[in-house]
């Protein structure tokens, strides 16, 4: 049998939403020249991602790696936890 590598693409985000069982909702940010002004601009898009055991709060840094289809939106594994929150008082 051969074994085969795969090479998953990997981002890194903040968490925004853990309303759904077993998903989180991971905001990743990244810096774009405006095509006419070339000024620095930050866009951002929102990934669901699959955590099994229901790992995260709101405001980790989290890696999430790509992976087979989890549900109609769900594309994306959490990999792991860069950073934990700061508890809030």
């Amino acid at each position: 049998m051969t074994e085969t590598t795969v090479n998953r693409r990997v981002m890194i985000g903040r968490v925004v939403s853990t309303r759904m069982d077993k998903t989180i909702t991971v905001r990743v940010e990244r810096v774009v020249t405006h095509p006419l002004y070339k000024k620095y601009i930050q866009r951002s898009s929102k990934f669901l991602a699959h955590d099994a055991e229901n790992s995260c709060k709101e405001g980790d840094v989290v890696a999430i790696e790509e992976c087979r289809p989890i549900s109609r939106r769900k594309r994306w594994r959490l990999q792991k936890i860069v950073e934990r929150a700061a508890p809030q008082d």
